[in-house]
């Protein structure tokens, strides 16, 4: 049977194929719209994820830079070696960080910022998350620019007892509208390091000198560097090797002066082998000159980046030295004062200070200054800065009987008597390293320094232009000890004659710097010296006191994390025996680096036991020293964290931690 042969032909057949097309471009439709759909639902999805990650960092950075402020009730803490800036408004004043020693010789370091306003008598604390670490001996400066900002490099830090110490390098910008902190990390920046100064000229922020002590020896700085606020970026000024030039130094005057900065005075040490190391008083004055280069506009254009990066504004700079006439009129030589800048005046304003003089190589004598003296820039000419008398009549006494209670006029020195409170009157207290700043005309000093080492807390003002009293801002609360009248008398004092002469003189106090120098602290009142106080060695034994000896149950690079974290450890630390010191690990050690610099005692470790001998005994000796390593581990990274943080390299954490376990010793306030 034959079959039935299809009908509908060629037309038939491109109708079925059409359909067929048709079909297929409708599913592909329906896969593509389905596929939008998907993905606007994983956008939507996406979207509202992106959303909450971006609110999820606001709160995380809003928390990280809330900023509390808190009004407090008068001046900060007791202190030595803060800073005290001057807003660049002219409103406020600003004190940032310092250093405290308790009477048991522990060591306390604060981070804290505080803000006066002397319209109000008022201090407000300002506490950020982001904020530099607790330190001393740093340099600070303030900026009008970008509505006001303060800028603080470097300083030093340590653990209470004083056995781990290290140096800050980092630079750190206070915002005065948000009160926050910023740390500006830069690859090129100076070197870690205390007692160094910085000034402003025009946008830029100059930096010299200061000291760096590893911890067995103390090397004082030359280096000139330069930061320009515009660019955030540092700059070290190189001079020629014959070019003159300031000596290295710390804890000198720095002050912004209109062809530049003015230097004047500070403090180092002179080392000679085979001798013990003196410390150094000087006077010098120095200009550095610095002025902007004027283009060449017939200069072409460099062709290249290299070319076009040399060719990038570069400060004329150069030291000239200031001389000043022998009969001109100079305070005596001292150090441990720094002048503040008297803008109105063009002045730089100085009190106090200690003058040393060696007797013998035993004996050192001191004077302590409360007089106050102001040196005009751009004459290099010094003026002595009495207190005017209230003058005579009628007009006169009504204007002493209507003086402010806190008011103090200052008309001669009296000695601090054993029981008073030290610094009553402003005159009554020869010290150094105070803090000043000048607020319009008006000097702002808060004592730190007394006779005896005493950390103290007076505040008090002083109209330049008038000059007619001493207002006091607050009053020491530090009393000092009656058992302290005859500690280095070394006699009998019981009948009434020599009773007498103690009511009369103050004690003699020893007490010995970083390099076993002999330095004096306390002493005798002159009457013959009506602004100065005077001190001298009588019995060096009974004045010196004895160090303590320390429990060697805690851990010292546990006490380095806990002191930094800003905990204050009450607790002694461990003296550290030769076993102990090899045997554990500093920040910035390797596992290797640790192994190799106690390789024999980890195979006489190793080998105690009897079983390894040779290569066995070196790798169980390796071993023994790994898991040792890996004790301290979590320590050692806490410490390198903070370390990090505050500027130091790799070597730097090494050297800062081997100086860790060495004898605490008392070091000499000078040179900050």
């Amino acid at each position: 049977m034959a079959k039935k042969k299809a009908t509908g032909g060629p037309i038939a057949k491109a109708t079925a194929k059409a359909a067929k097309k048709a079909k297929a471009t409708a599913k592909v439709e329906r896969k593509e719209k389905k596929k939008v759909g998907k993905s606007r639902d994983e956008d939507a999805e996406d979207g509202d994820d992106l959303e909450q990650i971006l609110e999820n960092l606001r709160h995380e950075w809003e928390a990280k830079h809330k900023v509390t402020e808190e009004l407090v009730e008068g001046p900060p803490s007791r202190r030595a070696n803060a800073t005290m800036i001057a807003d660049p408004s002219g409103q406020y004043l600003w004190c940032v960080g310092g250093e405290f020693f308790s009477e048991d010789d522990k060591a306390y370091f604060y981070n804290d910022t505080f803000r006066y306003n002397p319209e109000k008598d008022e201090w407000k604390k300002y506490v950020s998350p982001t904020a530099p670490g607790p330190r001393s001996a740093h340099a600070g400066v303030a900026s009008p620019a970008g509505g006001g900002k303060l800028f603080i490099f470097g300083g030093e830090f340590s653990s209470p007892n004083q056995r781990n110490f290290f140096h800050y390098r980092d630079f750190w910008v206070f915002d005065l509208t948000t009160h926050s902190w910023e740390n500006i990390d830069t690859k090129v920046k100076p070197s870690a390091r205390s007692g160094h100064r910085m000034a402003t000229w025009k946008h830029y922020i100059f930096l010299y000198g200061g000291f760096y002590d590893p911890g067995f020896t103390t090397k004082y700085l030359s280096d000139l560097w330069y930061f320009d606020t515009q660019e955030y970026k540092w700059t070290e000024v190189q001079f020629r090797p014959t070019a003159s030039r300031p000596s290295a130094r710390s804890g000198f005057s720095f002050l912004p002066h209109p062809d530049g900065v003015l230097l004047h005075g500070g403090y180092c040490k002179e080392y000679v082998k085979g001798q013990r190391p003196v410390g150094v008083m000087l006077e010098d004055t120095w200009l550095l000159k610095v002025s902007i280069p004027t283009p060449d506009p017939d200069k072409p254009e460099p062709s290249t980046k290299k070319g076009a990066k040399a060719a990038e504004e570069v400060l004329d700079i150069k030291w000239q030295r200031l001389k000043r006439p022998s009969t001109a009129y100079a305070p005596a030589l001292r150090s441990g004062c720094t002048m503040a800048l008297w803008a109105a005046r063009n002045q730089g304003i100085m009190f106090g200070g200690v003058s040393d003089e060696d007797v013998n190589e035993e004996t050192m004598r001191s004077v302590f200054w409360n007089d106050l003296h102001a040196l005009h820039l751009e004459r290099n000419r010094w003026n002595s800065m009495p207190l005017k008398r209230v003058k005579g009549g009628k007009k006169g006494k009504k204007a002493a009987a209507q003086q402010n209670k806190k008011a103090v006029i200052q008309e001669e020195v009296v000695p601090v008597a054993a029981g008073q409170r030290a610094a009553s009157v402003c005159g009554d207290s020869p010290g150094y390293n105070a803090m000043l700043a000048v607020l319009r005309n008006t000097l702002y000093m808060h004592f730190e320094q007394g006779a005896h080492e005493y950390t103290l807390d007076d505040f008090y003002s002083i109209v330049l232009d008038k000059m007619d009293m001493y207002t006091c801002l607050r009053e020491s609360e530090v009393l000092i000890p009656e058992e302290e009248d005859d500690a280095s008398s070394g006699e009998d004092d019981d009948d009434d004659e020599d009773e007498d002469e103690d009511d009369e003189d103050e004690d003699e106090y020893t007490h010995y710097d970083d390099d076993g120098e002999s330095t004096l602290v306390g002493g005798s009142t002159r009457a013959s010296s009506p602004t100065n106080t005077v001190f001298d060695e009588a019995d060096e034994e009974e004045a010196i006191k004895p160090m303590e000896v320390l429990d060697e149950e805690d851990d010292p690079i546990e006490s380095v994390v806990t002191a930094m974290k800003g905990t204050l450890i009450s607790s002694q630390n461990i003296e550290q025996s030769a076993e102990e010191s090899i045997s554990t690990p500093v920040p910035g050690e390797t596992l290797a680096m640790f192994y190799h610099r106690g390789r024999d005692y980890w195979s006489q470790k190793a080998s105690a036991g009897g079983d390894s001998r040779g290569k066995q005994a070196k790798r169980d000796g390796f071993q023994k020293a790994k898991e040792r390593w890996q004790d301290y581990l979590p320590v050692l990274r806490e410490v390198e964290r903070v370390m990090a943080e505050a500027g130091l390299d790799k070597d730097e954490m090494r050297q800062a931690a081997k100086s860790a376990g060495q004898e605490p010793q008392v070091q000499s306030r000078h040179r900050r």
